[in-house]
């Protein structure tokens, strides 16, 4: 029968996992997935190409993956048979077949990240381990002059960890916006792609612009610096969802 290149399109609340890479030792999303793969098709050594490597702590409503597989399964039935071998917190909601070419790393156009801010005073029980809590007043509309200037092509490495190290920091930001819903914030970024903790860093220095702390003008000088130092403190994992990716 050969094997299939199958895209799958995955939800997961990341908060008890540490991020979506497989490694020894810890739990994580994509050995979870490559584990229910194996126990559904009872294909050995399956490997799960993933678009983003999300962190510790961080959730998704459209990670992408594709896995090739000689496995009778029809794609339509895919979806709903492997979450059926899932942890409550993980699913594929959608499984589709797509050409042997395609990598769900390589082809990916961009994608979207959406940082949740709860700015009331008490814990927000329900949803405490999907946004950061933060009690106090912040600026919408500085937030939002201060993203305006991430848009474009431009060097992040200030917005980079440090252990960030790929050959080139620069990345174009289609948007970067901030919202609001009451006593909610949002804080939406949408790239070509995103360096180590990028978004988590440019949250923080959001954050530091909304408190008042600096100016919006701030985000030239710290783009300039080229270094982690320059840009404000990272945000908490716990915050930050994959919204969506774009083909």
């Amino acid at each position: 029968m050969g094997k299939r290149n199958i895209k799958l399109v995955i939800q997961y609340d990341g908060s008890g996992y540490s991020g979506w890479q497989k490694q020894p030792g810890v739990k994580t999303i994509e050995a979870e997935v490559i584990s229910a793969i194996e126990n559904l098709t009872g294909c050995e050594s399956v490997e799960l190409n993933g678009s983003s490597r999300t962190d510790a702590g961080v959730s998704a409503l459209g990670q992408v993956a594709n896995v090739r597989l000689d496995t009778p399964i029809p794609t339509e039935r895919f979806a709903k048979a492997l979450s059926q071998y899932l942890p409550p917190e993980i699913v594929v909601t959608e499984a589709v077949d797509v050409p042997d070419e395609f990598d769900a790393i390589k082809d990916t156009k961009s994608k979207m990240y959406r940082y949740s801010i709860y700015t009331g005073k008490s814990r927000p029980v329900m949803q405490v381990n999907h946004c950061w809590h933060r009690p106090g007043r912040l600026d919408i509309e500085a937030m939002n002059k201060a993203g305006r200037k991430l848009v474009g092509k431009k060097d992040f490495k200030s917005f980079a960890a440090a252990a960030d190290k790929r050959t080139s920091s620069v990345r174009t930001i289609l948007r970067c916006e901030t919202s609001k819903d009451n006593e909610w914030i949002y804080i939406d970024v949408e790239a070509d792609g995103f360096l180590y903790n990028m978004v988590r860093n440019i949250v923080g220095t959001l954050v530091e612009i909304g408190r008042g702390h600096w100016q919006a003008g701030k985000i030239e000088e710290i783009l300039e610096a080229k270094n982690r130092s320059a840009a404000g403190p990272i945000a908490p994992a716990v915050g930050l969802c994959l919204m969506w990716i774009k083909y």
